[in-house]
């Protein structure tokens, strides 16, 4: 089907398709949260689709699609393209229905689920990265299907995809002695929010919807300024489960319908709030499946005294992302600060900058001369953590009271892409 055409996704499918996922996941918990239920002033619940067998919720609609295929579809075998949940559904669904998938990934896909879609899938999945973004894997996936007569499985403009994932709403709300005043859900492509908010306002039209995107990444805001499908020239990569170019154009019809706002997430946000679910709940999240937790504070006032829903959509988190996490977090809360210093050339200028510039409680976490030969003559790169962010002024202050020659790195976006 062309993209836009008009597939209709109703109650009667997600109905259907929780009777023929009940062959292969686990109903996950909706969890009262104590912590964050006492900081917002209401009731939030997360609903851990982070605890799902593949540990994302993407299992849903890639076992409900590929499940209903024909014989003669499955012994032909299938193909999709993932930034990586999506890909262990679907391997995880090629083992389980003994069917042979080709499975295409950005290069940029960390490691750790990678490894993950090999395990699920064994002998019954290829692995093949492709290209820096899941836009660059998905045209590959395109031409596959085309070369072997295969079929797409598609992450999320599918109306069976769509289906399959609004078995978590369904979830939710039978978990619930009353529906949810508000239910916050990630967006990437949209599939995600387009089966949750179609159950959800069909059974309760009064719960509030609410999309939420990373702001490098924010298609769906877009599309819906623009009343039509756009494609982001470029985006922020971080956020990889939900980072992408393109929204679907039956997700966008879904979505544009029925939610009832959308809102960004900053990537720093994001990465705050992995630390604090770990630190606080000691939940596993990846970006993705973090961004409905990270929103409340943007409701802070709307939510006082409500029913929360956050769909926490997965924990596939590399741990060999967790300093960079905190890292971009600690630059989002004003708190890791970069400079190129250039040191005036005179005896003791270094150590005036670390006694008098430098404050008692600051701590220098990165300090190297950025010129190989005769580098103490050539400005350095200094990396200041602070205590708080009321330090921040101050540090500036000195420095401008020394006529110390220095550039903010974190204003100037090129040169901290560069050197950071």
């Amino acid at each position: 089907m062309r993209e836009g055409e008009n597939r209709i996704v109703g109650m009667e499918d997600i109905v259907r398709a929780h009777h023929v996922l009940r062959e292969v996941i686990v109903r996950t918990p909706l969890q009262l949260d104590a912590v964050l239920s006492a900081k917002y002033g209401c009731n939030v619940y997360l609903k851990r689709e982070d605890l799902q067998i593949v540990r994302s919720f993407k299992i849903r609609g890639a076992y409900n699609m590929i499940r209903s295929l024909s014989e003669e579809d499955r012994a032909k075998g299938i193909v999709c393209a993932s930034a990586g949940n999506h890909a262990q559904g679907v391997a995880y669904s090629c083992k389980a229905l003994g069917i042979k998938g080709k499975i295409f990934m950005p290069s940029t896909t960390p490691n750790q689920k990678i490894k993950q879609v090999r395990r699920f899938g064994g002998e019954f999945v290829e692995v093949i990265l492709k290209g820096d973004t899941f836009d660059d894997a998905y045209d590959e996936a395109l031409q596959a299907c085309i070369d072997y007569s295969m079929t797409l499985i598609h992450p999320f403009d599918e109306p069976r995809i769509i289906a399959g994932n609004g078995t978590i709403a369904m979830e939710v709300m039978e978990s619930l002695d009353k529906p949810a005043d508000f239910v916050f859900v990630t967006i990437g492509g949209g599939g995600l929010a387009a089966g949750v908010a179609t159950y959800i306002k069909t059974v309760s039209p009064a719960t509030k919807v609410i999309g939420v995107e990373p702001s490098g990444a924010a298609s769906m805001s877009e599309a819906m300024e623009s009343g039509e499908v756009i494609t982001l020239k470029e985006i922020n990569k971080f956020v990889d489960g939900a980072a992408v170019k393109r929204v679907g154009g039956l997700t966008f019809d879904i979505c544009s319908k029925l939610l009832d706002d959308v809102v960004k997430v900053p990537e720093g946000k994001a990465c705050t709030t992995i630390l604090e679910l770990y630190n606080e709940n000691a939940i596993v999240v990846e970006p993705a499946g973090s961004l409905p937790i990270a929103a409340l504070d943007m409701y802070r006032d709307q939510i006082r005294g409500k029913s929360v829903v956050c769909i926490v959509s997965g924990g596939n988190n590399d741990i060999d992302r967790m300093q960079e996490i905190k890292e971009r977090s600690l630059i989002y809360e004003g708190l890791k600060h970069y400079f190129m210093v250039n040191f005036p050339q005179r005896a003791g200028a270094l150590r005036e900058f670390l006694t008098e510039v430098v404050g008692p409680d600051d701590d220098i976490t990165r300090f190297e001369y950025t010129k190989k030969n005769e580098k103490e003559n050539g400005p350095a790169l200094v990396g200041i953590e602070l205590m708080s962010t009321d330090a921040y002024a101050p540090l500036i202050e000195r420095m401008k009271q020394k006529g110390v020659d220095y550039v903010e790195i974190n204003k100037d976006v090129n040169l901290f892409s560069m050197l950071i």
